[in-house]
């Protein structure tokens, strides 16, 4: 393949098209949440990612899971949950069983706050599509969006 061979052109248009899609989504979202909670879309994520922890097997999350989840690095998620511990939404202890593991549960305010926001979540993520159908060039990826079963994201 070369640099003008079409196939690669309109692969690059199509990552084009998603990262844009993407982009307004996040973009949209993030502006709701900081405006309506003073959370970000990275805040968010986490905060819903670790409220699905339950006990019991595979139920707490090792920090590598929590970064694949909020896609971010580790040492990224690292300092998001140490922002949001500070807030005292967030609470660290160690593992029962690994004294060297620690885990990470949503305090009683952070699950309020995730309760309050979850609406405006996802109130910002339908604006968000409904405006990037109007696109031509978007409306498809926004139609196979919206046709996709969402992942098991706790799945080890």
């Amino acid at each position: 393949m070369t640099a003008t061979d079409p196939a690669l052109t309109a692969l690059a248009q199509g990552w084009c098209a998603l990262s844009l899609l993407h982009g307004r989504i996040e973009a949209h979202i993030e502006r709701a949440l900081q405006t309506g909670h003073g959370l970000s879309v990275r805040e968010y994520s986490l905060l819903d990612v670790l409220s699905r922890q339950h006990d019991g097997d595979g139920g707490h999350l090792q920090m590598k899971q929590v970064a694949d989840a909020v896609v971010l690095s580790q040492s990224a998620t690292t300092r998001l949950v140490t922002r949001l511990e500070d807030r005292g939404l967030l609470a660290r202890y160690l593992c029962p069983t690994d004294r060297r593991g620690i885990y990470t549960n949503v305090t009683e305010a952070g699950l309020t706050l995730l309760e309050e926001a979850r609406p405006t979540n996802e109130t910002a993520l339908r604006q968000a599509l409904d405006e990037a159908a109007n696109n031509p060039e978007l409306a498809p990826l926004v139609r196979a969006v919206e046709s996709l079963k969402a992942p098991e994201v706790l799945a080890g």
